[in-house]
């Protein structure tokens, strides 16, 4: 089994059903069947954003007092309020927790989740057990976002009001960087199968002694979880090692190494208190499908409950450390100088507490700081003193406080910023200087002079390399992109390194010849234009060859990233398992592989026009991976026309499975001879299939459809190109 992917339990990412619910799981219609639904407002391409296409989020960024919304935030830390009072008399913990919970829904496998969107507003993150009551702390700060208005995001508020928190408590913090824009609506994004939440006894992800691992691209342990579960492996306290294991498959799926994982809880449980006061069953329903009166407020009896204390969220009760708004060692401190007992928190949840600790080592009270009562650790907490790596760590922490400083600030900092892509997307005054590995650094580039630029195609295009072999690798270089996290792309030029370099589904034996011949003739031009320019050039001279006199736009001032640069093991899980681009697929699938084209496409942010249009083009160039002939159907291969839609649809061919494939493969067979004519796949036939992707195929079919055709695949051809040139579409 691969213990990155998953694959041998499954054997692909997202596995389940087919279709739909195979690529996303349950759906918030699965979910609250009577919630109100506005979906048929949102068809034939009409947006959900109230603001506009025109509005540049960066621009209103930078108009705002900064420190005059750090100076409110900070204020609002200790301005509690009566309907929802705060623990301690500050909200920071409360306020850390909405931020971590924001970003910590970020995983590598398919760059989903985090902060970036402001998703914590919607179902179903806003109603998953995790969350519970995170809809308070978004209300407190809706006078502050009320206030600033579109200077601000939610997005970026959720974020900057954990580092104010942090601070405002003594703690140590890295730096913000804002720029992250909100959306309005839900995004589709695949969470689970299961049928249950983690508090109604949804199973656990990882069981080994099943044979069941971490499916791929998810990455909390349960549904309804950010991470873990806080009180063991599906709630057994006594599975110290299944813990330790637990939190390192999650915590790794979500970028963090164990030096981060065990920062990051200690760093986050030195502030504030978890809330088990009474059984989880007493309490409402979560916002999502809460009674309309109680305008999106969750998780309560009744009005009455609010601002009484009878708070239940994990479950767990109880703070950390003596001092819970106060940034300091006492984690450590407590968690090594005590032996610590089994018990249950008034809302029944598994917990541990010191042995006869002393009564400094006591916490206050949230609500009475007169009174003293016990502190207490989870098992997650637990893990950091039973697994020896983690204990190694912990150790040292507790030793050197500027350590644990330095180390918790960093983590927090790439929690909270992982999906937002490189640097120069970070906005604000506080935006760190350094350059950090996980931020993908590219060094700047230079604009090629238009000499430059005509020798390089002139040279390339005669340099003995086909439409084919330049087209494949400069598609290979920047359709990595991936909108959910703003990674990959062409800028940098990484294909050429480990692991791009060596991923089967850019064929590296062939893609190392043409990559070399471009290195050989580019002259002064960075490779990564180099790449994208020949790829270009040879678009052009397919053009023109179909008849076609066009220009493919190009852009130079791509950067050059090192070896040195670029975190291999972040970049594994970018490996694509499956590219209908290129007519790949590593292994068969129990989603179907058209499903994973679309949600490709997505991820590249490409429109059901420009999916079509690209698949289309790619396959008459013959960029499929491995030269296969599945698809190509034309007989002027390396030439762009539309003969990939003409001759899908028309009627003289009969198309067959071939036995052996399980309907991944089929023989196109001429209807009145019986004699073979094409091969292709599911996903080149699902063009024809598929009602919505059969119009548009027709539509690129059609006799007056050869330029446009032309003029659209170049269009969506550099916008792959450009994906990640963020100055070009800030």
């Amino acid at each position: 089994m691969d213990k990155k992917t998953g694959e041998g339990f499954g054997g692909c990412p997202m596995h389940g059903e087919g279709g739909l619910r195979g690529m996303l799981g349950r759906t918030n219609r699965d979910w609250w069947p009577d919630a109100l639904q506005l979906d048929i407002l949102t068809t034939g391409a009409k947006s959900a954003n109230p603001l506009g296409e025109d509005f540049d989020y960066a621009e209103a960024f930078k108009s705002i007092d900064y420190e005059a919304l750090k100076a409110d935030l900070t204020a609002l830390m200790t301005d509690s309020q009566p309907w929802w009072p705060a623990d301690y008399g500050h909200y920071g913990p409360f306020f850390i927790r909405m931020a971590w919970h924001a970003a910590g829904t970020y995983r590598t496998g398919d760059g989903r989740g985090g902060a970036s969107s402001g998703q914590q507003r919607f179902a179903p993150l806003n109603s998953w057990p995790d969350n519970g009551n995170l809809d308070k702390a978004r209300r407190l700060l809706w006078p502050i976002k009320q206030k600033y208005g579109n200077q601000i995001s939610w997005a970026d508020l959720f974020v900057l009001t954990g580092n104010v928190a942090i601070e405002s408590m003594g703690g140590p913090v890295f730096g913000f960087g804002g720029g992250r824009a909100d959306v309005f609506e839900p995004e589709m994004v695949y969470w689970g199968t299961e049928e249950m939440w983690v508090d109604q006894g949804a199973p656990t992800r990882i069981h080994p002694d099943e044979g069941k691992a971490l499916e791929n691209p998810l990455a909390a342990i349960q549904m309804g979880l950010i991470y873990v579960n806080p009180e063991g492996p599906g709630g057994n306290p006594h599975d110290a090692e299944g813990m330790a294991r637990d939190m390192r498959e999650t915590f790794s799926r979500m970028a963090m190494n164990d030096e981060e994982t065990v920062a990051l809880t200690a760093g986050g449980h030195a502030f504030g208190k978890a809330h088990g006061a009474k059984p989880s069953d007493t309490f409402g329903s979560a916002p999502e499908g809460e009674k309309m009166h109680m305008l999106g407020f969750g998780w309560l009896t009744d009005a009455d409950e609010i601002g009484k204390g009878h708070i239940t969220t994990s479950g767990i009760e109880g703070a950390w450390t003596p001092n819970p708004t106060e940034w300091g060692n006492d984690y450590f401190r407590l968690l090594f100088k005590y032996d610590y007992e089994l018990v249950q928190s008034p809302a029944g949840a598994n917990q541990w507490q010191p042995i006869n600790a002393d009564p400094e080592d006591m916490a206050p009270d949230a609500r009475d700081p007169s009174k003293k009562v016990p502190t207490m650790m989870t098992t997650a907490d637990m893990a950091l003193k039973r697994d020896p790596e983690y204990r190694k760590i912990s150790e040292r922490f507790r030793d050197d406080q500027a350590a644990l400083d330095d180390a918790f600030a960093r983590a927090w900092f790439k929690l909270t910023h992982r999906d937002m892509g490189p640097k120069v997307r970070y906005l604000g005054p506080e935006v760190p200087a350094e350059d950090l590995i996980w931020q993908d650094p590219v060094p700047a580039g230079t604009m090629p002079s238009d000499s430059a630029v005509s020798d390089f195609k002139s040279a390339i295009l005669n340099s003995g390399l086909s439409v084919s072999e330049l087209v494949k690798a400069a598609w290979a270089s920047a359709s990595t992109y991936r909108k959910s996290d703003h990674r990959g792309g062409a800028n940098g030029a990484r294909v050429r390194l480990e692991p791009q370099k060596g991923w089967a589904v850019n064929d590296p034996d062939e893609l190392s010849k043409t990559l070399s011949k471009i290195d050989e003739l580019r002259g002064s031009l960075a490779m990564a234009d180099a790449i994208v320019l020949a790829g270009s050039a040879a678009v052009e001279k397919a053009a023109r060859d179909a008849g076609f006199d066009v220009d493919v736009p190009f852009t130079g001032g791509r950067g050059d990233a090192s070896q040195e640069q670029t975190d291999v093991e972040s970049f594994e899980p970018m490996e694509p398992f499956a590219d209908g681009f290129r007519n790949y697929l590593k292994t068969k699938a129990s989603v179907k592989t058209e499903d994973m084209l679309v949600d490709r496409a997505e991820n590249m942010g490409l429109s059901i026009p420009e999916m079509t249009v690209l698949v289309g083009g790619l396959r008459v160039l013959g960029a499929n991976t491995g030269g296969q002939s599945h698809g190509v159907l034309t007989d002027r291969m390396g030439q762009l026309t539309n003969d990939f839609f003409v001759n899908l649809l028309e009627m003289g061919t009969v198309w067959e499975v071939v036995d052996e494939s399980g309907d991944e493969e089929f023989i196109g067979k001429c209807r009145k001879e019986g004699s073979e004519k094409w091969r292709a796949t599911r996903t080149d036939l699902v063009f024809g299939s598929n009602s919505q992707l059969r119009a548009i195929s027709e539509f690129y079919a059609q006799s007056d459809s050869g330029e446009k055709f032309v003029d659209d695949f170049i269009a969506a051809w550099v916008k792959v190109m450009n994906a990640d040139r963020f100055d070009l579409h800030a």
